[in-house]
């Protein structure tokens, strides 16, 4: 099976990303980069240790577990079973969601009806009916019961193209509509190695929230997925997914005020494993874990769901 760097390969290179977009070209797209680095720059002002750890330590995060299937199982029965596994996890202490393909919705549903676990969907249309085949309206998900929806996932926005106006309009028609976005947001192996990793989450973060109040914001969940390590059995350091975080909950502070930055939960997602867990979930700036192929397997998500937080980072 992959192995993951541990503290000791933090200097490893990482796999490159999979399914690049076959455009612009590497030099007008570091261009780009480039560019859009002194842009966001605009968006965020530096902020002390001290003030971050003021942050963090301000409110009561509830940990945050969200189990996205993607284009998985491939039957209802294992839907099914998949989601009653997941109905009987304990939830003291933390929050889970299930995220199956669309298609599953009713049955995962009625599966987690009577339990703590939540049900959100993979995806979101901007409009609410009409001639729009293959689409799925914001009803169609407030009638199924979604409470979560996932925006701005990478194989969104790498697969399908998605550009950030339209994530953004996914974000507003969410929330319009009384459900939680789930904003995934990351830079991808090229982005990494040119240092661009901030710089390219605080320019997603502003446009994927533009529009977005403060007081809306207690419904939006943030996802921090570094492309490079999804599906690849990579994940970032701890001390790398918490500076990212640490940086995004900064950004927040920013761009909205202290009360959002320590109230808004923000996962860490890239192939998050059992023996990955308790290490993230130590840092002081990850909120829960948007995991991906580990939630199909009932017991990796039962040991992710139930991490062990006396580890140190």
């Amino acid at each position: 099976s992959p192995q993951r760097p541990g503290r000791a390969a933090a200097g490893r290179r990482a796999a490159p990303t999979p399914n690049p977009r076959p455009h612009p070209t590497m030099f007008s797209k570091f261009v780009a980069l480039a560019f859009l680095a002194g842009l966001a720059a605009g968006f965020q002002r530096p902020a002390g240790g001290a003030r971050r750890m003021g942050v963090h330590m301000m409110a009561e995060r509830v940990p945050f577990m969200a189990g996205n299937w993607k284009m998985n199982p491939t039957s209802s029965a294992d839907a099914e079973a998949l989601g009653k596994a997941v109905a009987g996890f304990s939830t003291d202490g933390v929050e889970v969601a299930i995220i199956p393909p669309f298609c599953y919705l009713p049955i995962v549903g009625a599966a987690a009806k009577n339990s703590n676990v939540k049900v959100g969907a993979q995806n979101v249309f901007v409009e609410e009916k009409g001639a729009y085949t293959g689409a799925t309206s914001p009803l169609m998900l407030m009638d199924m019961d979604c409470e979560y929806v996932l925006c701005g996932h990478s194989e969104r926005r790498v697969v399908f193209h998605e550009e950030e106006d339209y994530i953004n309009k996914k974000v507003r028609t969410v929330l319009d509509h009384n459900m939680k976005p789930i904003l995934c947001i990351g830079e991808s192996q090229f982005e990494y190695e040119k240092k661009l990793n901030k710089q390219v989450c605080a320019m997603q973060l502003a446009k994927d929230l533009d529009g977005v109040t403060a007081e809306e914001m207690k419904n939006v969940v943030i996802a921090y997925e570094p492309v490079w390590a999804i599906g690849t059995g990579l994940v970032a350091t701890p001390e790398i997914a918490q500076d990212v975080h640490s940086f995004i909950r900064s950004w927040l502070v920013e761009n909205f005020n202290e009360k959002v930055a320590a109230e808004t939960r923000i996962q860490y997602g890239g192939s998050v494993t059992p023996e990955s867990v308790d290490e993230l979930m130590a840092c002081p700036d990850i909120d829960g874990c948007l995991v991906g192929g580990a939630s199909l397997i009932p017991e990796k998500f039962e040991r992710i769901v139930g991490f062990r937080k006396a580890v140190a980072a």
